[in-house]
């Protein structure tokens, strides 16, 4: 069990997404990277998608209350146990009144801590994940605070030692490479601005939250207002409001929506949007609909090898 000291600018407890009910206006939620929980989770022996907690850009601190066995991957540049350096994509040991401490980081914008069996949250539409907007899930459908306590669903011990391969680790930059497709609506853009999305360098805009990324740095034009019938959107998904300004759908977003939807981020891919902090720079990598299917499968395939889950589920 532990007790949260500091919960840094955003932590939550997040697990599986909601699978099954965006037609009725409920999003996925879940891990924003779900590779960097998975991750996690193998350390600790537990299924890829158990609930762990969601650290944004660090400054995350919780004390130790009862003897757990834990793990951190993600944005992980330095974490403290006791007031020492300790390894991340390890499996670390805590007893009573050790102290676990996320430092900000510089470079990426998610950590993810799992414990031995999980954690206990609140269960809503069939999943445990938070949802911020709507208020459910996690701990009360809120952000973690100071003096929570999250329990493990059982014995938080885990008399195990694991480390995550080397090439299974995540390289975080300022530089994200992201492979995209082209959807119907991508000739709604004018053909410059079709030359700008796959061919430019954007910048992460200060909208980068779990709902969406903003893509500035290039402005695009659209051949209409940027108007139309409100369609289904998805985690991926790009759209293109009047503004010029694209956006990029994250886990938290909303189920349809009225812009042109220009691209969309490729499965294999979809989980480092969760890594972008603002100021950093994205280049979009056009793909067709078969190779971006090929990269997938080949990433997942990888990926299960070493989490032993069927279950897995990347993007």
């Amino acid at each position: 069990m532990l007790r949260i000291l500091k919960p840094g600018l955003q932590s939550t407890l997040q697990g599986a997404p909601r699978l099954g009910w965006r037609h009725q206006g409920i999003p996925y939620a879940g891990p924003a990277d779900c590779v960097s929980l998975a991750l996690a989770n193998r350390l600790v022996e537990n299924a890829p998608d158990q609930t762990g907690i969601e650290i944004t850009f660090g400054g995350f601190e919780a004390e130790c209350v009862e003897a757990c066995t834990i793990a951190i991957t993600g944005a992980c540049s330095e974490i403290l146990l006791a007031g020492k350096p300790a390894r991340a994509h390890a499996t670390l040991q805590l007893k009573p009144g050790d102290v676990i401490a996320k430092p900000p980081h510089p470079i990426g914008a998610r950590s993810y801590l799992a414990i031995s069996s999980g954690f206990r949250a609140d269960e809503a539409f069939g999943s445990t994940s938070t949802y911020l907007p709507a208020r459910f899930g996690g701990m009360g459908g809120r952000a973690l605070a100071a003096g929570d306590l999250v329990h493990p669903v059982e014995n938080g011990i885990l008399n195990a030692e694991h480390e995550t391969p080397e090439r299974l680790r995540p390289v975080f930059t300022h530089d994200f490479a992201l492979r995209a497709c082209r959807t119907r609506e991508t000739e709604l853009l004018d053909a410059p601005s079709q030359d700008k999305l796959f061919g430019e360098r954007f910048i992460a805009g200060r909208q980068a939250t779990r709902m969406g990324l903003a893509l500035t740095g290039q402005t695009l034009s659209l051949r209409s207002d940027g108007m139309m019938k409100s369609a289904p959107v998805f985690p991926g998904t790009i759209q293109c409001p009047p503004s010029g300004v694209p956006v990029a759908l994250l886990c938290d977003a909303q189920t349809t929506g009225g812009y042109p939807r220009i691209a969309n981020i490729a499965r294999g891919d979809r989980h480092l949007l969760g890594q972008i902090r603002p100021g950093d720079s994205v280049i979009l990598l056009e793909r067709s609909a078969d190779t971006a299917a090929e990269d997938h499968a080949e990433k997942q395939d990888m990926l299960r090898g070493w989490l032993g889950s069927e279950t897995f589920r990347l993007g």
